[in-house]
């Protein structure tokens, strides 16, 4: 409402001509003083008394006139009296344009310029529209308001526009002096909120007060869902509203929620204020409070959010949340969760207490703020049973997600020749079932720009001498295996193991035969460790055998030689441009490789293992981070062939067009490899796997299997013999698994790409159920750009139901010891449609086949409510029996006007 600024030079500047016409619009020139002063002669003439007080007041502000006298006589003095202020520029800067439909009048008696029907004022970015206008230039007000039509029915309301701020009362009076006004029934946009009044009086620019007034963000401020009635209140644009009683209507209905005194922030940016808690009751808990606190901005770059839990039986919950970012630079969030669990009551058999944990983390830097160094995370470590126990997590995706891992890495290149790379990385990996963990702090790894030492820069690297080629490379860890019980305790320390290792890899490639490909390789490799181990020799005395960790420097070698030999076939089968199939194309892809390692025993050693003087080997690096260097010598080779399929259909779409046909991918991959070991002369299983993609690759299927070519005993034992030499098949089939993934949905009936619908949790898809989205201000669903339905008018008869469907299938086949046995057969399902445009029903399940029961199962129910979001998700049975409602405004200034429930899953603490 601030835009009256320069109503009041617009106004002004109309009152000062006198010959106007309303036949077609016309510009308003900038008046010139001679101008001006004529005017106000020709007026102070033949006006009368009247006029004298405005005379008077002109007195002092302008040396229009010699004095007050000369004036009352009618003499003009103005030639006579020289001005001794110094002329002022121009009140205007741009053109005035007007304009009225039906008629301009003008009255010197009444000193009034009225606009009638239609009327139109612009100056620079200000625009009025009104039914009337009239400005009454004695009093220095103006007046803008709505006509009757010819059924006596108010029409045209005032509109005014300064650039993107709009007003539309019913009328507006308005002294462009004082710059006071008086508004009727009007309203604004603040953000998100609409803020109306029937009566608005204009203190300044900064300050208006309101009467009978309301705040809504619903999309029809003529008929709102719901509304926040201010009997009386005070407004800052862009700042506040300080209201007295105020109280919530819903479609007209007031109700109980109401405050003596409010206090609304308007400001379009962030700010500190009060987090709102969730109230509510668990059986066996009590009543709580849930994400109360406060929210601080600290800057324009950080924010941090700090709320708490609190359960009437002693329980409570800390967090705190901080998102940062900085343009151009990076941007990330922190989250810390802390909860003190107290199951029952003191005193009780099943009174129990546990405390839970989880910390997140995510950063990543921009790539334009640094092109030679990065530094990312993704952090999410804590209790293995915090997913399971919290009672402030809705999400069942995390709970049925087992493992939780996390890495923060940092790498620098330089750039000078060679260039090496350098970086540092901290992970982590947690098991939630086993309780786990694994971390290493951290992992270095250096690795050097390969060099070619025989070839001259800029020449081409051909023939076997040329192509040889090494490189350097640095691997370092200080890795650490505990679980939660000694996580970051001195044990876990104790326990931690320190090494680098370093490798030097030679290699060089060339042609034979023009076709076949082969390659040379050789590999020195260096271990450091820190701790090695002695074992001692039989203790008759204890019956044991003593094994001491001894803490220092230690270093092996080891190397290794191999080649390798490779092509690529290409066989194309024709059958006709005439057919459906017009070719299929298969292409191999062979490879022969040959590897070598010797033993290296002069790192073992032996002790007495018994007392009958039994000799044990051992190499003193054993349990190292790298494994101990090879005693056994190594000879082997290995073969792999991998192949792909490739069809050539008909396009019938495109006959008409280039007459082209379509390539259609038949296998994505088929690959088989095994090995022979010279030393032992056995060959290795044979491996086989594949994937490919049907209907537009919305059905992915994957497959792979082992066999073995040896037979076993009866007890289940590998013989030396083959299978087939012992009245079986050539292999025997071990293990197999196959895997199917479906999705489809309403959008591939219809022309238009599909756009997939990622959601949070363990999976990118909702076949473990959908966490509850309580973020209003997020949509219930993304808008597909391409659909071009909801661009259309939308008839009676014409309705549209979008679903989406996801499979999932898993079947795996093992086969050892003689016990074949299916090991794992489920199907998993999930599914949507939108029964409205604003009403989406969804659920997801499965069954396990060899189980012969039912999977998580998730129904959920969504309501867009326009002004408001109503939700409900329930798992009607199994371990997390439980079900959520929700409903609150979607608007984020009020998006504490909520109310939930749940019943959460019963829970054991661990």
């Amino acid at each position: 409402m601030h835009i009256y600024k320069k109503y009041t030079i617009l106004i002004g500047v109309i009152a000062c001509f006198v010959g106007l016409s309303a036949q077609r619009p016309r510009e308003l020139k900038v008046p010139q003083r001679e101008h001006i002063e004529a005017f106000l002669k020709d007026t102070l003439v033949k006006g009368k008394d009247s006029l004298k007080s405005a005379s008077s007041r002109a007195k002092g502000k302008d040396l229009l006139t010699k004095s007050k006298d000369t004036l009352g006589k009618g003499k003009d003095t103005l030639a006579q009296v020289k001005d001794s202020l110094p002329k002022k520029p121009a009140m205007l800067t741009d053109v005035v344009r007007y304009h009225a439909k039906d008629c301009v009048v003008i009255s010197k008696p009444l000193s009034k310029i009225t606009l009638y029907d239609q009327t139109q004022i612009t100056y620079e970015d200000t625009d009025l529209k009104a039914g009337i206008s009239v400005i009454d230039y004695q009093k220095r007000e103006a007046y803008a308001g709505r006509i009757k039509d010819s059924v006596g029915e108010l029409v045209q309301a005032p509109v005014f526009k300064q650039a993107q701020q709009v007003i539309e009362p019913d009328s507006i009076r308005f002294n462009y002096v004082t710059k006071k006004a008086i508004i009727r029934n009007a309203y604004t946009i603040q953000d998100e909120n609409k803020i109306r009044a029937q009566i608005i009086k204009k203190e300044n620019d900064s300050t208006y007060f309101l009467k009978e007034g309301m705040i809504t963000t619903a999309e029809d401020l003529s008929d709102p869902d719901y509304y926040i009635r201010l009997r009386k209140a005070k407004f800052v644009p862009k700042k506040k509203i300080v209201a007295g009683f105020s109280n919530m209507y819903i479609s007209d209905v007031p109700t109980p929620i109401a405050l003596p005194f409010a206090y609304y922030p308007m400001v379009d940016s962030r700010t500190s204020g009060l987090l709102f808690p969730t109230f509510g009751q668990v059986n066996d808990r009590g009543y709580y409070l849930q994400n109360g606190g406060y929210y601080f901005v600290i800057s324009d770059y950080f924010d941090l959010a700090l709320t708490g839990d609190y359960y009437t039986n002693g329980s409570y919950g800390l967090r705190g949340a901080s998102t940062y970012r900085k343009r151009y630079k990076y941007s990330g969030n922190f989250g810390v969760r802390y909860e003190n669990l107290i199951y029952s009551q003191r005193g009780f058999p099943d009174y129990s207490r546990n405390s839970i944990y989880n910390i997140q983390w995510s950063h990543s830097q921009d790539s334009k703020a640094s092109p030679l160094s990065t530094f990312s995370a993704s952090v999410n470590l804590g209790s293995s049973t915090y997913y399971r126990n919290s009672y402030n997590q809705q999400n069942s995706a995390n709970f049925l997600n087992n493992t939780l891992s996390s890495s923060i890495s940092y790498s620098r290149t330089f750039p000078s020749y060679p260039s090496v790379n350098l970086s540092l990385t901290a992970s982590h990996s947690q098991n939630t079932n086993t309780q786990s963990i694994q971390m290493t702090l951290p992992a270095m790894r250096v690795s050097m720009e390969r060099i070619y030492p025989f070839a001259k820069e800029g020449t081409p690297k051909k023939g076997m001498i040329k192509n040889i080629n090494f490189n350097y490379s640095l691997q370092g860890d200080n890795r650490y295996d505990t679980s939660d019980r000694d996580f970051f305790s001195k044990k876990m320390f104790d326990k931690g193991q320190t090494g680098f290792r370093h490798s030097i890899p030679i290699s060089t490639n060339f042609k034979i035969l023009k076709f076949v490909s082969m390659s040379l390789n050789t590999s020195l490799d260096e271990v450091w460790q820190f701790k090695t181990v002695k074992y001692h020799d039989y203790d008759e005395l204890t019956g044991k055998i003593r094994k001491d960790t001894i803490n220092g420097f230690s270093r092996y070698m080891t190397y290794n030689f191999g080649t390798s030999l490779g092509t690529t076939i290409y066989g194309t089968f024709n059958f006709g441009k005439d057919k459906k199939i017009q070719a299929i194309r298969h292409v191999m892809r062979p490879s022969v490789s040959y590897g070598y390692t010797p033993s290296f025993d002069n790192y073992y050693n032996y002790y007495i293992a018994d007392a009958f003087g039994t000799k044990r080997d051992y190499s003193r690096f054993e349990g190292g981070l790298y494994g101990a260097p090879g005693r056994n010598e190594s000879s082997s080779m290995s073969f792999s062939l991998s192949n792909t399929f490739e069809a050539k259909v008909r396009n019938r779409e495109q006959d008409s067009i280039d007459g082209k046909p379509k390539k259609v991918m038949l296998l994505n991959s088929l690959n088989f490899s095994s090995g022979y070991d010279l030393v032992t002369k056995r060959f290795s299983p044979l491996n086989m796997t594949g994937g490919t993609q049907f209907f537009d690759n919305k059905l992915g299927l994957n497959f792979g299997a082992t066999m073995n070519p040896y037979a076993i005993d009866a007890n289940g034992v590998q013989m030396e013999k083959f299978n087939i030499n012992n009245g079986g098949s050539l292999f025997r089939l071990t293990n197999a698994n196959m895997t199917l993934n479906y999705s489809f949905s309403s959008k591939n009936f219809k022309k238009g790409k599909n756009t997939d619908n990622t959601q949070s949790g363990g999976r990118s898809d909702d076949l473990f159920g959908s966490a509850m989205n309580t973020d209003l201000s997020k949509p219930m669903k993304e808008d597909d750009p391409n659909d071009k339905e909801k661009e259309e008018k939308q008839r009676l008869y014409y309705a549209s139901m979008p679903w989406d469907i996801t499979l999932a299938y898993s079947l795996s086949y093992s086969n050892t010891n003689r016990n074949p046995m299916i090991s794992t057969n489920s199907l998993m399902v999930s599914g949507n449609i939108d029964l409205t445009p604003k009403m989406r029903v969804g659920a997801s399940s499965g069954y396990d086949f060899k189980e012969k029961g039912v999977t998580y199962t998730q129904l959920r129910f969504e309501r867009d409510l326009n002004s408001f979001r109503m939700s409900f998700s329930i798992s009607p049975f199994g371990d997390r029996n439980s079900w959520y409602f929700f409903i609150g405004i979607k608007a984020s200034m009020l998006s504490d006007l909520k109310w939930e429930k749940n019943k959460s899953p019963d829970r054991v603490l661990n």
